[in-house]
C-alpha cells in the first residue's frame, strides 16, 4: 500500500506538471533595428510580472506566460520601448518578431548642450522635473539649489547665493524682463510666493558666472526664464497640504493667453520650529499674459502680475537644547505680543516684438512694478537658562542642575517701504554672416519712500548684564525717514562669430551710468567655446562685472543713506570642460569649470538669516576661487537624476578696518583683521536629486533630494566691525517624494472615469527633512549671569508629511 501511494502521488505531480507547462504560452521571434541587423541585449519583460529575458547575440528571445491577457515590453538605450499585447489561448507557442526604432529625442542628450547656451555659458534647466522635486518653499528656484555653484542653507526661502555672492547679486528675467524682490523680508518664514509660476515655464537657464553682455550689471549669477507659447488649450489644477495653484492655457488663431493663480499656506510647515504660537501665513500671487500676433513680423506681449504676502505670528513659548554633550543647556521662553508682516508687488509689462525680415529681430520692452511692504512687531520675551543633566536614562536630557539666568528681550518695528521701478528698453538682435550682433539701450528710475522705527533692549533683571549697568540698554534703535530717486541708463554690444566649424567667439560690452555714483561704467566681455569632437566643449570667459549701488547697498545699519558709496567691481576668470558619454547603461553629460574672482571694490555686509545688512560706508577687496562638477542623465528611463559637487574659497579685507579688544594681561589693543571669510564662504557643497520607479512599475516612483552645505562664518554682534569668529554648522537635509501617475502612457489599467477627463492624474506624497536634522540658520544672542554671551540656535524646519494632488484636463 505505501509503494502504491508513493506512485499515485508521484504520478499526480507529474500530471500537474505536464498540464501547467501546457498552459504556459510560449512567445519567441528576433529583435532587430531599422536596418534589420538584430540587436543584443534588449530586455524583454512581462508587463506587471517578474518574468524576465535578454536578447541574444543574435537578436533572439524566448519567453513564457502563465496569463493568456498579457503584454511584453522591449527595451534598450537608444531605443524607443516597444510594448506589445497579447491575447492567446493556453499552451499556445506565438513567434513575435520586434524592430525597434531610435530614440531620437535621447541620441539628442548625448550632446554637450546646444549653441546658444554655449555662448551665453548658461545650463538648460529640466523644467519637467520641477513638479517632482520635493520642495517645501514651493518656488521654481528651489531647482536652482540643485546646481552647481549655487548653496544654500535655508529650505523656506527662494533666495541663493551663486559663488561666494550674495543674494542681491543675481539678475531673474522672465521674458526678458527684469524682476526684482522685496527688500524687508528678514527671514524665510516671511518669504512667500516668488515672480515665476512654474507652471507657465517653458525652458530656462542659469549662469554660474561668465554671462555676456545683454544681461544687466550683477557681480553674480543669471537667471533666464522663458514663460509657455501653447499651441493648444490646457487646463492645469494642483491642490495639496500647503496651497492650491491653478493654470489656464489657451491659444486661439492670431493670439495665446496663460492664466494662473497660486496660494501658499505653510502653517503647518512652521509649526514644526522651535517657537510655538499661532502662525498664520498666507501668500497668493496671480500672472495673466496675452500675446497678440498681428501679423506675421509684428506682436504684442502683455504680461500682468499681483503678489501678496501676510505674516501672522504670535508666539507663545520656545525651548531650545544647545551646548555640548558635556554642558547642555536649555533656553525656555515664554513670549506676548505679535508679529504681522504685509508686502504687494503689482505691474506688469509691455512687450513690441518686430521682425522686418528673418535675420533681425527687435524688441521694445516697458514695464512697471511697485512693491509696498509694511512691517510690525511688538514681541516681549522672558526667558531662563538652564544646565539640565544630560545623562537620563532614555539618553534624552534630564531634570534641571543649574539656573544660569533669567531676564527679558524686547522687539519692536514699525517700518514701511515703498519701491516703484519703472523701466524701458530696447534690444535688437542681427544676424550678419558668421556674426550675430546684439546690442540695446535701457533706462530705468527707481523710487523708494522709507520709514524705519525699530529697536530692542535687554531688560537685565539684575542677571543678564552687569549689576554696575543700567537694568537695560537700547540696542540696534533705528529711526529714519528716506526718500531717494535713482536713474540708471546703460547700453550694451556684443558680437558672436564663428571662427571654424569648432570655435566660436563672443566679444560684448556694457556701459552705464548711475546717478547715485555719477560714474560712467565699462563692462568689457569674452567668451571662447572650442569643440574638439561633437560631444566635448572648452569654455573660457573673461570680463569686468560692475554693480552700481542699490537702495538696499547705501542704507546704513542705523537706516542713513551714505550717498557717496561707488559702484562695486569684479575681474571674472573661468575654464570649463563639458562631455557626454555613455555609461551605466544610458548617456550621461559630465560638467566642471573651474573659476577666479577679484574684487577691489566691494561693499561688505553681514547677514542674518535671509537679511543682509550693508556696512554702506565702508569698501572691501577679496578673492574668491572654486571648481564646480556636475553629473547627470537617466539612470532610469525618461527620469532624469544629477549629482554635483562644488568648492569654494570667498574672503574680503574691509579696508582700514579696526576694533579695541582687551589682551590677556588687561591692556586694550587695537586688532587689524585683514582678510577674513566672506559670510557666503561656504567651501563644499553637494546636491543631489534622484529618479527611481518602484515594484517594477512604469508609473510608481520614488524622487530624493540631497542638499549638504559646510559650515557659513559668522560674527559677533557685540563686535561693531566685520568679523568671521563663529560658524552656523553645515546644512544637510533630505526631502523624499513618492508619486502615481494615474494615467501615465504606460499603466496596465487606467481609471475610465479619470481617462473621460483627464490626461493626467498624479498624486504625490512627500517627507519633507527625512532625518529630523536641526538645521541651524541664525541666532538669538543673550547673556548669562556671568556676562558670558551664548548663541542660542534658531532651527529650520523639522520633518513634515505633505500630500498634492496635480490634475490636468483636457484640452480641445
Amino acid at each position: 500500500m505505501t509503494k502504491k501511494a508513493l506512485f499515485l502521488l508521484l504520478l499526480s505531480f507529474v500530471s500537474v506538471a505536464v498540464i501547467a507547462q501546457q498552459s504556459l504560452i510560449k512567445i519567441t521571434g528576433v529583435v532587430k533595428d531599422e536596418k534589420n541587423q538584430p540587436l543584443p541585449k534588449v530586455a524583454v519583460s512581462l508587463v506587471g510580472l517578474a518574468a524576465k529575458t535578454v536578447t541574444d547575440e543574435h537578436g533572439r528571445y524566448s519567453i513564457q506566460s502563465r496569463l493568456s491577457n498579457f503584454s511584453l515590453r522591449f527595451k534598450l538605450v537608444g531605443y524607443r520601448i516597444e510594448t506589445i499585447k497579447f491575447n492567446e489561448e493556453r499552451g499556445a507557442e506565438v513567434k513575435k518578431d520586434v524592430i525597434l526604432k531610435p530614440d531620437i529625442k535621447e541620441l539628442k542628450t548625448v550632446k554637450v548642450t546646444n549653441k546658444q547656451a554655449q555662448l551665453n555659458n548658461a545650463q538648460n534647466i529640466g523644467v519637467i522635473d520641477i513638479a517632482s522635486l520635493p520642495t517645501v518653499s514651493m518656488n521654481f528656484e528651489a531647482v536652482l539649489k540643485t546646481l552647481p555653484g549655487v548653496s544654500t542653507n535655508n529650505e523656506l526661502s527662494s533666495q541663493y547665493s551663486v559663488r561666494g555672492g550674495n543674494f542681491d547679486e543675481n539678475l531673474i528675467y522672465v521674458n526678458d524682463i527684469e524682476i526684482n524682490r522685496p527688500i524687508l523680508i528678514r527671514n524665510g518664514q516671511q518669504e512667500g510666493l516668488s515672480f515665476i509660476n512654474p507652471d507657465f515655464v517653458s525652458s530656462a537657464r542659469f549662469s554660474a558666472g561668465g554671462f555676456n553682455a545683454r544681461y544687466n550689471d550683477k557681480l553674480s549669477s543669471v537667471l533666464d526664464v522663458k514663460y509657455n507659447k501653447p499651441d493648444s488649450s490646457e487646463y492645469i489644477l494642483t491642490a495639496g497640504l500647503m496651497g492650491i495653484s491653478a493654470t489656464a492655457k489657451k491659444s486661439f488663431k492670431n493670439s495665446h493667453l496663460l492664466l494662473g493663480f497660486r496660494r501658499k499656506d505653510n502653517r503647518n510647515i512652521l509649526s514644526t520650529q522651535d517657537t510655538r504660537g499661532s502662525y498664520r501665513p498666507s501668500f497668493n500671487d496671480f500672472q495673466a499674459l496675452y500675446q497678440h500676433n498681428f501679423n506675421a513680423k509684428f506682436s504684442v506681449n502683455t504680461l500682468l502680475n499681483f503678489n501678496s504676502g501676510n505674516f501672522r505670528l504670535i508666539p507663545e513659548s520656545r525651548e531650545t537644547q544647545f551646548g555640548t554633550i558635556n554642558n547642555p543647556i536649555r533656553l525656555k521662553v515664554d513670549y506676548e505680543g505679535q508679529e504681522i508682516d504685509d508686502y504687494y508687488t503689482y505691474g506688469g509689462a509691455v512687450t513690441g516684438l518686430f521682425n522686418p525680415n528673418k535675420n533681425v529681430s527687435v524688441k521694445w520692452i516697458n514695464s512697471y512694478f511697485e512693491i509696498v511692504e509694511r512691517e510690525k512687531f511688538d514681541i516681549d520675551g522672558n526667558y531662563v537658562f538652564e544646565e539640565v543633566d544630560n545623562n537620563y536614562g532614555d539618553g534624552g536630557f534630564g531634570p534641571v542642575r543649574k539656573n544660569r539666568g533669567l531676564g527679558s528681550y524686547y522687539s519692536y518695528a514699525r517700518n514701511s517701504l515703498n519701491s516703484t521701478i519703472a523701466s524701458t528698453e530696447l534690444k535688437v538682435e542681427h544676424q550678419a554672416g558668421k556674426h550675430n550682433f546684439t546690442y540695446g539701450a535701457r533706462f530705468e528710475q527707481a523710487k523708494y519712500i522709507d520709514q524705519m522705527n525699530e529697536y530692542n533692549y535687554i531688560d537685565s533683571a539684575g542677571y543678564i548684564l552687569p549689576a554696575n549697568t543700567n537694568s537695560f540698554t537700547f540696542e540696534n534703535a533705528i529711526f529714519s525717514n528716506n526718500k531717494l530717486k535713482i536713474n540708471t541708463v546703460s547700453a550694451y554690444l556684443q558680437d558672436s562669430y564663428t571662427i571654424s566649424s569648432k570655435t566660436d567667439v563672443q566679444l560684448g560690452a556694457r556701459v552705464s551710468y548711475n546717478d547715485v555714483s555719477g560714474e560712467v561704467l565699462v563692462s568689457p566681455r569674452l567668451l571662447m567655446l572650442y569643440r574638439p569632437e561633437e560631444y566635448k566643449l572648452w569654455r573660457f570667459t573673461a570680463g569686468i562685472y560692475r554693480q552700481s549701488p542699490s537702495y538696499r547697498s547705501i542704507r546704513d545699519l542705523d537706516g542713513s543713506l551714505f550717498l557717496d558709496q561707488k559702484a562695486q567691481r569684479s575681474y571674472n576668470l573661468s575654464a570649463g570642460y563639458d562631455v557626454a558619454f555613455t555609461g551605466l547603461g544610458t548617456r550621461l553629460k559630465f560638467t566642471s569649470e573651474v573659476y577666479y574672482k577679484y574684487a577691489d571694490q566691494m561693499i561688505p555686509y553681514t547677514i542674518d538669516n535671509v537679511r543682509i545688512k550693508y556696512l554702506a560706508n565702508q569698501v572691501a577687496k577679496g578673492h574668491t576661487y572654486g571648481a564646480d562638477f556636475s553629473l547627470g542623465g537617466e539612470l532610469i528611463k525618461d527620469l532624469m537624476s544629477f549629482f554635483r559637487l562644488s568648492f569654494l574659497s570667498a574672503n574680503q579685507d574691509v579696508i582700514g578696518d579696526s576694533y579695541v579688544k582687551r589682551n590677556e594681561s588687561g591692556q586694550n589693543e587695537t586688532i587689524y583683521p585683514g582678510y577674513l571669510k566672506r559670510p557666503t564662504d561656504q567651501r563644499v557643497n553637494f546636491s543631489m536629486f534622484f529618479q527611481d520607479r518602484l515594484f517594477n512599475s512604469p508609473t510608481y516612483k520614488v524622487h530624493v533630494n540631497l542638499l549638504y552645505g559646510s559650515r557659513l562664518p559668522i560674527g559677533s554682534p557685540q563686535i561693531d566691525t566685520y568679523t568671521d569668529d563663529f560658524s552656523i554648522p553645515a546644512y544637510r537635509r533630505v526631502d523624499i517624494g513618492f508619486s502615481n501617475d494615474f494615467l501615465d502612457s504606460q499603466a496596465l489599467k487606467k481609471p475610465q472615469f479619470l481617462s473621460k477627463y483627464f490626461s493626467s492624474v498624479i498624486a504625490y506624497v512627500e517627507v519633507f527633512n527625512l532625518l529630523n536634522i536641526n538645521n541651524t540658520v541664525s541666532y538669538l544672542w543673550l547673556k548669562d549671569v556671568s556676562n558670558v554671551s551664548y548663541a542660542i540656535p534658531n532651527y529650520l524646519t523639522g520633518r513634515q508629511l505633505n500630500f498634492k494632488l496635480i490634475f490636468k484636463l483636457k484640452g480641445n
